[in-house]
């Protein structure tokens, strides 16, 4: 009796444990292939978080480059003017792509413009926006919304005159002639185009009016005078050119 006792305890203890086993083998073939759908998981995650940490840092070394481009992350306003379908004849057909012209100001007298060429469109605004940023120029303005006196700017077969207005005035230009004086700060002018309406030829012609803008100040160093003398010769008192003088900033 003893031994059948002892039999049938062996065999109920190798049938637990023969229970077990195979419970324990899909237990951990599962974990296996739970382990294997975690590292692939991971890998795939991985490999999304280095795509995500790539495009980041392409992101950022965009703006970074942008930053310095614009002398110290200064924000810019950039206005497109004209967006032109040009085409290149090669051997087999033609190549259709796109000519961009941009206008960029900080608002406080600096503009520049600039155009580029590409096969698509937001490229061709990059290359222009990056070229206008290159060639920006300092313009004297009269307390900082105007211009301090008339001129007129000339390229090709584009005319413009450009004149000072009192405030309140505005800006009354129209089409590439607003875009750069809303982009260089200018808040009252007067101006007029004569001639040609082509775009690139009145952006010329109104950078040349403004390039050969002066004020009181570059005048009076030029000739080694004070800026109260230049203007106390229109007829005004010592003591309203000294405080025209002082107002004066640019």
């Amino acid at each position: 009796m003893a031994d059948e006792t002892n039999t049938e305890t062996e065999i109920v203890a190798t049938g637990v444990e023969a229970s077990a086993a195979p419970e324990a083998a899909p237990t951990e073939r599962d974990g296996g292939r739970g382990r294997g759908r975690g590292r692939g998981g991971n890998d795939r995650g991985g490999n999304n978080d280095r795509g995500g940490r790539g495009g980041g840092r392409g992101r950022d070394d965009r703006r970074g480059r942008g930053g310095n481009d614009d002398d110290g992350g200064e924000e810019l306003i950039e206005k497109l003017v004209h967006i032109n379908r040009v085409s290149k004849t090669v051997k087999g057909g033609k190549r259709f792509g796109f000519a961009a012209l941009v206008v960029v100001g900080d608002g406080k007298g600096r503009v520049g413009f600039g155009h580029g060429k590409a096969r698509e469109v937001p490229e061709a605004i990059t290359k222009a926006t990056a070229s206008a940023k290159k060639k920006m120029v300092r313009v004297p303005l009269k307390e900082g919304r105007t211009l301090h006196h008339d001129g007129k700017g000339r390229f090709g077969a584009g005319k413009v005159n450009v004149r000072s207005a009192p405030q309140g005035t505005g800006i009354i230009a129209g089409g590439p002639m607003r875009a750069v004086f809303e982009s260089l700060g200018v808040a009252d002018v007067v101006t007029k185009s004569v001639g040609t309406s082509n775009p690139y030829n009145m952006i010329r012609a109104t950078f040349d009016a403004l390039v050969n803008q002066t004020s009181p100040k570059s005048v009076a160093q030029r000739r080694g005078k004070k800026v109260a003398d230049l203007l106390g010769r229109g007829g005004a008192t010592t003591v309203e050119a000294e405080a025209a003088a002082d107002a004066i900033t640019e």
